[in-house]
């Protein structure tokens, strides 16, 4: 099974579309996770036409997508377990406190988003992905997005590009 993973979109604040890239690249998935900051719910109708999704609202979404998602989500697929959390909060840095929402919940992999930043580390055991962000790079050279590969194990990758 292929995941295509992505946060921090801020559709339109940020970009007018999703960029062409993930709409190509996402064509090919089995699922789709968005780690929050979407921006818009039609950004949720156009991943839907691709793939299933699974998403979580994040700080700097509307009110319409923070009453319509969830802040954290945990989803079984080819039996591992995915925890997805935006990571915003008060006290202490994104990691953390995405590894902390799940502290309580056995999970395989933890799907983060907030700092724009591309992560990718397992500790203790739990694969800790922050696919970056396809259209807010900040200080990153590239933008990106991210790619899970579930059968044999976990395997994900950053998929780093420029400006269309």
């Amino acid at each position: 099974m292929i995941v295509g993973v992505l946060s921090d979109t801020h559709i339109p604040s940020k970009a007018k579309a999703l960029p062409n890239r993930i709409i190509q690249s996402f064509k090919e998935v089995d699922h789709i996770i968005h780690a929050g900051d979407i921006g818009s719910i039609e950004v949720l109708d156009q991943l839907k036409a691709l793939a299933p999704v699974t998403a979580v609202c994040g700080n700097a979404d509307p009110d319409e997508i923070k009453t319509t998602l969830q802040a954290k989500e945990i989803i079984t697929l080819e039996g591992y377990r995915i925890g997805i959390v935006h990571g915003h909060g008060k006290a202490g840095k994104t990691l953390g406190r995405a590894m902390k929402c799940f502290e309580n919940d056995h999970v395989d992999c933890i799907v983060f988003g907030h700092s724009h930043i591309p992560f990718r580390e397992e500790i203790d055991q739990v694969l800790l992905f922050n696919p970056g962000s396809p259209t807010d790079k900040r200080r990153n050279e590239f933008f990106s997005y991210g790619i899970i590969k579930l059968g044999d194990g976990l395997k994900a990758k950053h998929v780093f590009f420029t400006k269309e």
